[in-house]
């Protein structure tokens, strides 16, 4: 692969965030607080599938009055218990709140289907059992979920008009742009995912192939994996959202390792009604994780807050707030916007002059980290993934720097990096890195993203055009910017 020519094209005034996924808090079971009556039960869902349950509803309720109705779907592979200390939060604010197994997983029968049809129809169906079965009030009726449980949710609210507002948190709103960006696959993300349905639920035998499909990169079978990807993406029936027009909250983490936050971003700005998107550190469902045991958690306090406003009508100025909300990775506090592109409305552009030509197939010591780890790391420590700039061996990786910084740069939002290829091969991959690089050399990693080609002519240059993850994060001064290309990275 030889001659890219780089241009860095970074923010200096913005963010953008993710959260976490299914399975990272296995074997999570908050204590029920006595207050509350609790009831565990079996609903029928679709085709008259089992869905274990369980209903929570608040104190001293004698099914004369009625109560706005939340119901979340688990996250992937996580009990019926996972909510259930939330619940009862929810449940002593005067909600009715039914968290259901998604079919497929635990004791609920089914197999799983990834968000699919069948998911969306069980999601209606526990929807008309509440409204049946409790003093739930089918006027007031919200999802909200965990990774899995977001992305269901999302789905439900365009197929079901009753849902009047969602939390979304640690999802997706593009299933293809998530763990297939750049036409890469995410193989540690697919992998987590891929060995938690195999332990805690029953796959399918199209869910199977799809995953065997990933990971041979099947190019006869892509076509066919987007569009099964798509059909489970809210950003597919982005239209049906906006003119039923429930009041989407979503949040994410920097750093998710499997739902990153540029597909939350997007699908924010063509959304048209009540909206509000957190971005913060941590990776994939971890900014929220606190929360399922019963602990403070600035998520979902705010999620408390949004179905209070929409379903119940407090004006608890939330939806006077400024509604894209971002806390930095390297500050305490947090920062507001308008919207999504005043994050990056300071736009710099850094040119990074030279020709390079890089060998393949080697890992230069440049990496994304490892799935959950390392964003976790940087979440509690600061501590992102780190190379020593000056040591990465220039026959497999290409290296550029900007000057030092007389004063902190602020990254925020979105680095676009464009670059020319002039590859030795019809197909290959690329992984690009943006570090901050200290006084003696230590890159620590600020974004990273993937880009794979096919079809191209040996010799023949090509432009390349790649968004790495957005994020949020300020450049101490005296530091650098460091844009390295490499061709392996184990995340990918």
């Amino acid at each position: 692969m030889g001659h890219p020519r780089k241009a860095l094209r970074t923010t200096t005034v913005g963010a953008v965030s993710a959260t976490l996924i299914a399975g990272s808090a296995l074997g999570l079971a908050p204590t029920a607080q006595a207050a509350n009556a609790v009831r565990f039960v079996d609903i029928a869902g679709d085709g008259g599938t089992v869905l274990k349950a369980n209903v929570v509803t608040p104190a001293g309720s004698d099914g004369t009055r009625r109560y706005p109705l939340l119901v979340l779907p688990t996250s992937w592979g996580l009990p019926q218990v996972e909510y259930l200390a939330e619940a009862q939060k929810l449940a002593n604010s005067g909600y009715i709140v039914v968290s259901y197994n998604v079919r497929g997983f635990w004791q609920s029968g089914g197999e799983i289907d990834v968000a699919g049809p069948a998911d969306t129809a069980d999601a209606s169906k526990v929807i008309d059992w509440a409204l049946a079965n409790t003093s739930a009030d089918a006027q007031h009726i919200g999802m909200a979920g965990v990774s899995y449980g977001a992305g269901i949710s999302l789905l439900a609210a365009a197929k079901d008009k009753r849902v009047k507002a969602v939390a979304a948190l640690s999802g997706w709103a593009d299933l293809i742009d998530s763990i297939y960006s750049g036409r890469t696959q995410h193989v540690q993300a697919g992998a987590v995912l891929d060995g938690a349905s195999l332990v805690t639920g029953r796959q399918s035998a199209e869910v199977r192939q799809i995953f065997d499909n990933f990971y041979a990169s099947n190019l006869s079978k892509e076509q066919e994996m987007i569009d099964w990807g798509k059909k489970r993406s809210a950003a597919t029936y982005v239209a049906q959202l906006n003119q039923t027009g429930p009041a989407v909250m979503m949040a994410n983490a920097w750093g998710d390792t499997v739902f990153a936050p540029n597909q939350y971003a997007d699908f924010y700005e063509k959304l048209t009604g009540p909206k509000r998107l957190e971005l913060r550190p941590g990776d994939h469902a971890t900014a929220e994780l606190t929360g399922l045991f019963g602990l403070p958690n600035d998520v979902w306090t705010d999620t408390g807050r949004w179905f209070d406003r929409y379903l119940k009508g407090v004006d608890n100025g939330i939806d006077r707030e400024e509604p894209v909300r971002l806390k930095p990775r390297s500050t305490g506090g947090y920062e507001d916007y308008p919207d999504w592109k005043s994050v990056s409305a300071n736009r710099k552009k850094i040119a990074l002059s030279g020709t390079t030509t890089i060998h393949t197939n080697v890992d230069s010591g440049a990496d994304g980290g490892i799935v959950f780890l390392s964003s976790i790391l940087d979440q509690i420590a600061q501590a992102p993934p780190v190379a020593s700039i000056p040591l990465l061996p220039r026959r497999w990786a290409a290296v550029w720097q900007s000057e030092k910084y007389p004063t902190a740069q602020r990254v925020r939002g979105t680095a676009k990096l464009h670059t020319t290829v002039t590859p030795t091969k019809e197909s290959g991959t690329l992984v690009a890195y943006l570090y901050d690089v200290g006084p003696l050399g230590l890159g620590k990693l600020v974004s990273n993203a993937p880009y794979t080609f096919h079809a191209q002519t040996p010799g023949k240059p090509f432009g390349v055009d790649l968004d790495l993850f957005s994020t949020a994060y300020d450049v101490p001064a005296g530091h650098r910017l460091a844009v390295v290309v490499d061709t392996v990275d184990p995340l990918y």
